[in-house]
């Protein structure tokens, strides 16, 4: 995830709970994060080894206890939502997950949990991990392989963008690799930093990493065209 570096947004934040699920059959936690009805993340799955570490949340490796299956899940600790707006920012992240469901390169959100210390994602395991680590250990990529993964990011942003949602945070390591084989599915993921918009809408709050943000981004005044010059970079940084 990309640091926010403001939080005066001027966004309407009215679409935050579409796609949440609820289930009127399980607990309601006091001081939830996520406002809705969860169940213990513990009743369903048990938790591995860390497969990464990020600035708000620690993934694990989580088998399903019925199935065997095998999936991610972030960690994210409620010490570290230190305002109300970081809570909002996860149950935001939350919501975008399930509008984008079903999507073939999104990372798939299967369950959001919550307890008194943590929220917790549980989501489909891409064993080929980050698209980043994968351009540094071939150099670089050949004009023809780029090309494929290009087309892809171009389509799956493009998608968001029909959808009503801005990533604000693309680079190489948010998208993720289905499995290590050539050919694996990109996936896009975290979405920490997005935000649902409406036509015309304009946001002034600096938030992405360093060299994938636009330039418009950084003058307070953008809207998801700002998306489109982080893939640019991407595309430069894998045939560089």
């Amino acid at each position: 995830m990309g640091v926010c570096m403001s939080t005066n947004a001027t966004v309407d934040t009215s679409k935050a709970n579409m796609g949440v699920k609820k289930d009127t059959d399980k607990i309601t936690r006091t001081g939830s994060v996520l406002r809705q009805d969860v169940e213990d993340l513990y009743e369903n799955y048990t938790l591995g080894k860390e497969l990464g570490r990020g600035q708000f949340g620690v993934t694990y490796l989580a088998t399903h206890k019925k199935t065997g299956v095998k999936y991610a899940c972030k960690v994210i600790s409620k010490r570290k939502m230190v305002t109300k707006e970081d809570a909002e920012d996860v149950e935001r992240e939350v919501a975008i997950m399930y509008h984008l469901a079903g999507h073939p390169n999104v990372v798939n959100l299967i369950a959001a949990y919550e307890d008194k210390h943590n929220v917790q994602l549980v989501m489909e395991l891409c064993e080929g991990g980050e698209l980043f680590d994968r351009i540094v250990a071939k150099g670089h990529y050949t004009e023809k392989s780029a090309a494929a993964i290009f087309r892809t990011i171009l389509k799956v942003v493009a998608q968001c963008h029909v959808l009503g949602v801005m990533h604000r945070d693309l680079k190489p390591e948010n998208f993720l690799l289905s499995s290590t084989k050539e050919d694996a599915v990109c996936k896009a993921t975290d979405f920490g930093l997005s935000m649902f918009f409406t036509p015309g809408q304009k946001f002034t709050d600096v938030v992405g990493s360093a060299y994938y943000v636009a330039p418009e981004v950084l003058r307070r005044n953008y809207g998801p065209p700002a998306d489109i010059w982080s893939v640019g970079v991407i595309l430069y940084i894998l045939l560089c």
